[in-house]
Formats: structure tokens, C-alpha cells, sequence
């Protein structure tokens, strides 16, 4: 399983990274057209924000695996390895909740935004907003494994650290403290 995840954020980082590239291409090309040639794109702006809206959404999920939002860590961390993992474990499930909700969101809103089209690009804006069943799905399956993990009690110690907010530090010549 380990192999298979590691192969998936690999996979969702080259895609961020090529969302990002395509962005700054088009944002860059545009201003030297427009500047320089006193033309421009006209689906530049149009699609450089869509793939600014596509580059969060998955980073969101990429940022929740690698436990990279902001967390209320001050009084977990007063607590023993019980403690942690029941909050650990309540704080997924209201994940689960909220990344649930934001996923039939998305279903709901779906036949409309499949109907709308963008203004430049005639695109329809299923492709901008449907961007809310990946996220809300990656985001459930992650929660979904940390729980199993937690009720077969497969949880590790270095997971729980990171849930905390307890990282590594290193010192300058790359060692641990």
C-alpha cells in the first residue's frame, strides 16, 4: 500500500507542478504580448485562473495527507499517546464529515455546472467546479485510512507525532537534534 500511495503523490505533484508551469507560461506570455506586442491571449487569463483554482484543490489534498493544515496543537499536546489518538481520531471523523459534505456538494451543484459555460473558452464549468469530487474524495480516503488505522490500532508513533505538530528538527548539517 505504502508503494501505491507513494506512486499516487508523486503522480499529484507532477500534476501541481505542471498546473503551476502552465500558469506562470501563460501569465508570463500574456504580459509580454501585451506590453511588448500590444496583443494578447484571450484565453490566458481565463484558464490561468482555472488552473490556480484546480492547484489549490489538489494541493488542499496533498497538504491534509502530509498533515500540512492548520492545527490546534496546544492542548493535544498536554496529552499522553491515548489522548492523541482519540483526538486524532474525532478530528478524522469530523474531516470525514465535512470532506462527505463537500463531495455531495459537488454532486448536487453538478447538473448545473455542467450546463454553464466559461465565458472565453466555452468550457463547460463542470470542469472547473467538479475539481470538488476530487478533492472532497482524496480527502475522505485519507481520513478513511487514518481511521482504520486507528481502530486496528496500526497508527504509528511517528503519525501521531506529525498529527501533533511534533517534527523533526534538524540542525545546519542535516542531523537530528
Amino acid at each position: 500500500m505504502t508503494r501505491f500511495s507513494d506512486t499516487a503523490v508523486k503522480l499529484v505533484e507532477l500534476v501541481l507542478a505542471a498546473l503551476l508551469a502552465g500558469m506562470v507560461l501563460m501569465v508570463a506570455t500574456n504580459v509580454v504580448l501585451r506590453y511588448g506586442f500590444n496583443s494578447g491571449i484571450t484565453f490566458s487569463e481565463e484558464m490561468s485562473r482555472y488552473f490556480f483554482v484546480w492547484l489549490t484543490f489538489i494541493g488542499a489534498v496533498l497538504a491534509f495527507k502530509e498533515h500540512g493544515h492548520i492545527g490546534v496543537e496546544t492542548i493535544v499536546r498536554l496529552f499522553g499517546r491515548r489522548g492523541r489518538v482519540i483526538c486524532m481520531f474525532i478530528s478524522n471523523l469530523i474531516i470525514l464529515g465535512c470532506a462527505g459534505a463537500f463531495f455531495h456538494g459537488t454532486w448536487v451543484q453538478h447538473p448545473i455546472n455542467a450546463t454553464m459555460s466559461a465565458a472565453v473558452i466555452d468550457l463547460s464549468m463542470i470542469w472547473v467546479y467538479g475539481i470538488g469530487y476530487f478533492t472532497g474524495g482524496g480527502v475522505a480516503l485519507i481520513a478513511l485510512v487514518r481511521l482504520f488505522q486507528i481502530l486496528t490500532g496500526r497508527v504509528t508513533e511517528a503519525e501521531i507525532a506529525r498529527f501533533v505538530g511534533e517534527y523533526e528538527e534538524s540542525t545546519p548539517e542535516g542531523r537530528a537534534s
